[in-house]
């Protein structure tokens, strides 16, 4: 199996304002973890990444992730109203057919 490589990144922080933070209990794995998360769902919102890829970055389960989403106002699904016509019609077809 090949293993995925990584990239890493930093946040910088002033140093008051990281004092302050870790006051709360927020460590810098912490403050990592909570930063992809939050990139996460605004990389999938602006449709930047599939939810699968934002899902990855964010560190959480595929399930977990659309938890995050709806706990953050974040359809999973965004369809515009020409999608959701055409879904519904087909959906519409589909039940027809098994009441046949």
């Amino acid at each position: 199996m090949i293993q995925a490589r990584t990239v890493r990144t930093t946040i910088e922080f002033p140093e008051n304002l990281y004092l302050s933070l870790s006051a709360f209990g927020l460590t810098q794995e912490v403050l990592a973890r909570e930063s992809r998360k939050l990139l996460a769902l605004k990389f999938f919102r602006e449709k930047l990444l599939s939810f699968g890829k934002a899902a990855e970055l964010s560190g959480l389960s595929k399930w977990m992730f659309i938890d995050y989403l709806g706990e953050n106002g974040v359809p999973v699904i965004d369809y515009d109203e020409q999608e959701l016509e055409r879904e519904i019609e087909v959906v519409g077809r589909v039940m027809g057919r098994m009441e046949s």
